[in-house]
């Protein structure tokens, strides 16, 4: 694990391989040991770096709240610090959503970008109201009872029946969130934008991965845009978490992906 210092904030991150780019943003709660399974996977044909979000990971929350666009803009100068002009970006969940306000902010740097297990669309009222009684359950309860309630909602029934070992590793890396950076992040994804546009109006290749499974963003929500610029592929026995439901068939797919568009 590294650090590197952007704005206020201190960044982990793991480094991988070496060649084209790719970096990735883990979902809500999550890390950069979300990818663990696919790092070295992709790092056989690309540099990898997987990077821990602000407030989540080892990485710092800061001392007030942010947007999507912060955490875009925190990718930006991390690539500016390390001099790196091209990536090919790769968001889960949360991580698409900031994915997808780097890809408004800083086209130029995009050679592809991919949302996985993520959507364009904003949260509806039902999904804000949601993240209100999230934050009182951080608030009144504490971060573990929230991870209890969340984690096994990420996986399919198959794959939480197979492999509870997994599925509490992936809790104790929710166990570690900041609670503050958790709150910020709730309060975060309840205020972004509908970002329909940015995907329609791409003028870089956009992957769309759905989990057949999913519990938490439905097939239909993450392939809502069809176009000549975007593939859109399904991952037939995964939930929200096909990095590591299908570690194998999610990294065919981005190095094809990738491979198609260089």
């Amino acid at each position: 694990m590294k650090k590197q210092s952007v704005g206020n904030v201190q960044l982990a991150y793991i480094e991988e391989g070496q060649g084209e780019t790719i970096v990735l943003l883990h979902g809500f709660c999550g890390s950069k040991d979300y990818w663990k399974e696919l790092i070295p996977l992709l790092s056989k044909n690309f540099k990898v770096l997987a990077i821990d979000l602000r407030g989540h990971g080892d990485s710092e929350a800061g001392e007030a709240s942010f947007e999507i666009e912060d955490l875009a803009k925190d990718v930006n100068d991390f690539l500016e610090q390390k001099s790196i002009s091209s990536i090919h970006l790769i968001g889960h969940s949360m991580g698409g959503y900031v994915a997808l306000a780097f890809a408004e902010l800083f086209p130029s740097k995009l050679a592809s970008y991919s949302l996985f297990h993520s959507t364009a669309y904003p949260d509806s009222d039902e999904a804000k109201h949601g993240r209100n009684k999230a934050i009182e359950t951080i608030e009144k309860e504490g971060m573990a009872s929230f991870i209890d309630g969340l984690i096994p909602k990420l996986f399919s029934d198959e794959f939480l029946e197979r492999h509870p070992n997994v599925v509490e590793n992936i809790k104790k890396i929710g166990y570690e969130t900041s609670p503050a950076g958790a709150i910020y992040a709730l309060k975060a994804m309840r205020n972004r934008p509908d970002r329909h546009s940015v995907v329609k109006n791409s003028h870089t290749p956009v992957l769309l991965i759905a989990g057949r499974n999913d519990k938490v963003i439905s097939v239909e929500r993450t392939l809502s845009v069809t176009a000549s610029h975007v593939t859109t592929t399904i991952l037939e026995h995964s939930g929200h978490m096909g990095m590591l439901e299908e570690p194998n068939q999610a990294a065919e797919i981005i190095h094809r992906f990738i491979q198609s568009h260089q």
